[in-house]
């Protein structure tokens, strides 16, 4: 049987959607319990591996870091430690990933971000004798740059039966990466090594890490740039999501931006900076427009387009705008990178994210366009 142990950061990813960068240092009485995104992921991974009841055996921590969810799907676990269930800290994940590690598990299943992932770096890294204990992320954070998390909750369950299944998986020692959360909410991006994790070495479904260092490519995105803003129509509402190439966009315009979070353009003016969910979700109820489009870009080296650092575009405001709406702009040298890996949409909800998968449009420089792959890695 396979022993696992599961640890989850109750409050991973609920910046988000609050457009807030992380949630590191925010006060996490500001938040709904019903908004604890890492629960509702986990509980998407783990309900799909109902069918492999006989061959789990479930240790976790205690109440909302891992036992509430395993009871809502009906598994029986080991509960290790002790949590206050009303508060939880980074200083909860770091000891209870050790004692769960003491209790012989075969892979550390943990739900977070990179903060989660720099904690639990901290906590294998207290004794020599954890080095090779085989972790495994579920994504729920706001940044996600580290290369320790499976690109979904989804395809964290396809290597899990890979391991339930004792068919050979390599592992591979992945970077923990972690940025500044109050550099970022101030436009700054401060990327820093802390670590490395053992992890399963399947590029299909594991993420790799954030690539931030690439060549001068400010004519290639001008380009990109020039062709959208020339077929801008001036009664379309434009949500502009993070990165430089959507930046790109608006110094097209010569509008100010926030590179590292959601913009809104109405007739080629601003209509509202670094907007939350709720309040692109308003703006979708009660502002007249003609028609709504999306304009994203990928994540370098992993190529996430949805659910890495833009979650205030949640699954409500793709369903409200549609597949035909989304406009993603890569540069060719970045969409190499990829090396015919898919596009990643990663919405928090599986069937939406299974609804938009296949052949997507993929703006590359001046009225260029290729036909890329979208989420076909199940």
């Amino acid at each position: 049987m396979l022993r696992i142990g599961l640890l989850i950061n109750p409050y991973a990813g609920i910046g988000g959607p609050m457009a807030l960068k992380g949630s590191d240092d925010i006060d996490v009485t500001r938040c709904n319990v019903e908004q604890r995104l890492a629960e509702q992921r986990a509980q998407v991974a783990i309900e799909r591996l109902q069918g492999y009841h006989p061959s789990l055996t479930w240790l976790s921590a205690p109440s909302i870091m891992g036992e509430q969810v395993l009871t809502n799907c009906g598994f029986q676990t080991t509960v290790v430690g002790q949590i206050d269930s009303h508060s939880t800290s980074a200083e909860d994940t770091e000891r209870l990933g050790i004692a769960l590690v003491e209790q012989g598990i075969d892979v550390l299943l943990f739900v977070g971000g990179d903060g989660t992932a720099r904690n639990i770096v901290n906590a294998l890294s207290s004794n020599e004798k954890y080095s090779q204990q085989l972790v495994l992320g579920i994504p729920a954070g706001v940044k996600m740059h580290s290369g320790v998390y499976t690109v979904s909750p989804q395809a964290a369950v396809s290597v899990l039966e890979l391991l339930i299944q004792k068919e050979p998986v390599s592992t591979a020692l992945q970077e923990v990466r972690d940025i500044d959360e109050q550099a970022l909410r101030e436009g700054k991006l401060n990327s820093r090594y802390y670590g490395e994790l053992l992890v399963p070495n399947d590029q299909r479904y594991v993420q790799q890490v954030k690539n931030t260092a690439r060549q001068n490519e400010e004519a290639i995105q001008l380009e990109i740039a020039a062709s959208i803003v020339d077929d801008m129509d001036h009664e379309t509402l434009y949500i502009v999501g993070c990165g430089t190439t959507p930046q790109a966009v608006m110094d097209e315009l010569g509008l100010p931006n926030t590179l590292l979070g959601v913009d809104v353009v109405l007739g080629r003016e601003l209509l509202a900076m670094d907007v939350t969910d709720l309040e692109l979700q308003r703006l979708l109820e009660n502002y007249p427009f003609h028609s709504v489009e999306i304009i994203v870009t990928a994540i370098g080296g992993q190529g996430h387009i949805i659910g890495r650092g833009n979650q205030q575009i949640s699954s409500t405001i793709l369903h409200r705008v549609g597949r035909e709406h989304l406009r993603i702009l890569i540069t060719p040298s970045k969409l190499a990178e990829l090396a015919y890996r898919p596009l990643i949409m990663d919405s928090s909800d599986p069937e939406l994210d299974r609804e938009w998968a296949g052949l997507v449009t993929v703006y590359i420089g001046y009225q260029q366009t290729v036909s890329y792959p979208l989420n076909e890695y199940e």
